[in-house]
């Protein structure tokens, strides 16, 4: 059950900040993916975010930047990626982001796909569409957990397999983890606008390649076309 605060925050949220650090979030996150190219390293692809994200004014990051090129696209948040991987010229990667602009936390992420091999690009493109799918779900009112029972039973449908240590969470005013709110698939509530991150990560049936895609829970009419 949801405690009495998973979705309080603090005196200095404001909807319009927690927009306006995804919208930075997302320009800062295609910056760096057009910064990253074959024969790069994961230790190299994180020195460019920091640089990039330096550039785009961020105020400090609340999580660290992942980067995952191949089959480290199937690690979780707290996996070790294989060391020495350097991205091939027919290759996917995906890049999550945790910086902090004007006091709010950004948390987006997204898959890219380098060459023309076309079950990565199915791969990436399957991971928004099952955001794309869950996002219209959560409108309808439902509860974390249900959302992520959701999501789970069409990313079967669509012949992959989702990651189910990979739940979502809060995000809001720095540090949004005061209130102690737990993963979104964990949540039995309705999940309010503006506050929650929805994460989908999947893995191919047989293939050693992922993907990975999440965004900020908003109201329709606040969406704003920087994300995917």
């Amino acid at each position: 059950m949801p405690t009495a605060t998973a979705q309080n925050t603090g005196k200095t949220f404001a909807i319009e900040r927690m927009l306006a650090a995804r919208d930075r979030s997302w320009a800062a996150l295609r910056d760096i993916a057009a910064h990253i190219v074959p024969g790069m390293s994961e230790p190299d692809a994180a020195v460019v975010a920091g640089e990039r994200l330096a550039a785009a004014g961020m105020q400090r990051i609340w999580h660290p930047s992942i980067i995952r090129f191949g089959a480290n696209t199937l690690k979780t948040f707290r996996q070790k990626s294989a060391p020495d991987t350097v991205l091939a010229s027919n290759d996917l990667f995906f890049v999550d982001l945790g910086p902090v602009f004007e006091g709010h936390e950004g948390d987006v992420g997204d898959t890219f796909v380098v060459g023309d091999d076309a079950t990565m690009h199915a791969c990436a493109d399957a991971s928004r569409e099952l955001f794309r799918r869950g996002e219209a779900r959560w409108r309808d009112g439902v509860t974390g957990v249900a959302l992520y029972d959701y999501v789970s039973a069409e990313a079967e449908a669509m012949g992959w397999r989702l990651n189910h240590a990979t739940k979502g969470h809060r995000v809001g005013d720095y540090p949004h983890a005061v209130h102690k709110a737990g993963n979104l698939g964990d949540f039995d509530a309705a999940p309010v606008p503006g506050l929650w991150i929805l994460e989908i990560q999947i893995a191919h049936p047989t293939l050693p390649i992922g993907a990975f895609y999440e965004d900020l829970l908003m109201e329709r009419l606040a969406f704003s076309a920087t994300g995917g």
